[in-house]
């Protein structure tokens, strides 16, 4: 499974954290497929930086995001974009078999 979580940078008592988008089973701190940004705890207000592209496109293929990464992707707005996709490609589907006014028939039917 493909997570986007956080994996730790910096000094000794001094963290900073990377987005990435890792395989669950890779270490923390260890190989990922890739950046997706950065967050700085220690500035204030925190830093948060994030390509919301390419978060997006992660999350539409079936990413998990760590709890502590959907935090922060809530922060930014990334995250109720990724639901209100997810809500109309949702609304789509079902409105794929609405009646047709004046029909009576289903849009998808074909009358023989």
């Amino acid at each position: 499974m493909v997570r986007i979580r956080l994996t730790r940078m910096g000094a000794k008592k001094k963290p900073f954290y990377r987005l990435v988008v890792a395989d669950a089973k890779a270490p923390r701190d260890g190989r990922f497929i890739e950046v997706l940004g950065y967050y700085n705890p220690l500035t204030e207000p925190p830093v948060i930086k994030v390509n919301e592209e390419r978060a997006l496109l992660w999350l539409e293929r079936g990413a998990q995001p760590s709890d502590t990464a959907k935090s922060i992707l809530s922060r930014v707005g990334v995250w109720e974009k990724f639901c209100q996709a997810k809500e109309a490609r949702k609304k789509a589907k079902v409105s794929g078999g609405v009646v047709s006014e004046g029909s009576g028939k289903l849009s998808g039917e074909v009358s023989s």
